[in-house]
């Protein structure tokens, strides 16, 4: 049994389910959901087939799909022009202060995940990911060997078209930014790699 226990009320379930959805930016599996609900994965399919329908009944501007083996919400076809100007219009607004610290993550230490990018940040960063992926700014670059094989991200082009850089190779050093903290992480570094201790 789950922190909260196990929720009985189907209304309840549909609500968590919603709210997994959600936060999910890729399509979650049947079994993951399960696992969450604290149900069996033919409910899970019953449920998001539920919550589908719920969208369609009230003519919702969201829809639930089954895709790449898993359930994932996303915008209605009928509403895609108005998504279309919406994120075209807000691609050149200007960066929020939480997605600079973002980007300037992923231009640094790409190739990056999402779990480091927030562990840097002390926040999730997952929303302020997404809207540098939806401005061009970031993309998927490819897949850590790990557990889970998380997404990998890095700057894109227009990234350094915006920033009227060449390569990455010109952005600044961070170096003399880090100071006297970065000359003992040095000597560290180095202390490591002469375990001698160069005598």
């Amino acid at each position: 049994m789950g922190a909260f226990g196990r929720m009985t009320d189907r209304r309840d379930l549909l609500r968590a389910l919603e709210a997994l959805l959600f936060v999910s930016d890729e399509p979650v599996a049947s079994v993951v959901l399960a696992q969450a609900l604290e149900v069996d994965r033919r409910e899970v399919d019953q449920l998001c087939e539920e919550l589908g329908r719920a969208y369609e009944e009230r003519d919702a501007g969201i829809v639930i799909r089954s895709i790449a083996g898993g359930w994932r919400l996303s915008t209605h076809p009928d509403a895609a022009p108005f998504v279309e100007q919406y994120v075209l219009s807000s691609r050149h607004a200007r960066l929020t202060k939480a997605a600079l610290e973002t980007l300037s993550i992923v231009a640094y230490k790409q190739p990056v995940t999402r779990h480091q990018i927030s562990a840097i940040r002390g926040v999730n960063s997952d929303g302020v990911l997404t809207a540098l992926i939806d401005r061009s700014l970031v993309v998927e670059v490819g897949r850590e060997e790990g557990p889970g094989r998380p997404i990998l991200y890095g700057t894109t082009p227009e990234f350094l078209e915006r920033l009227g850089l060449p390569s990455l190779s010109a952005l600044p050093s961070l170096a003399p930014l880090l100071g006297a903290g970065a000359e003992v992480a040095d000597a560290a570094d180095a202390a490591d790699a002469d375990p001698a201790g160069g005598d």
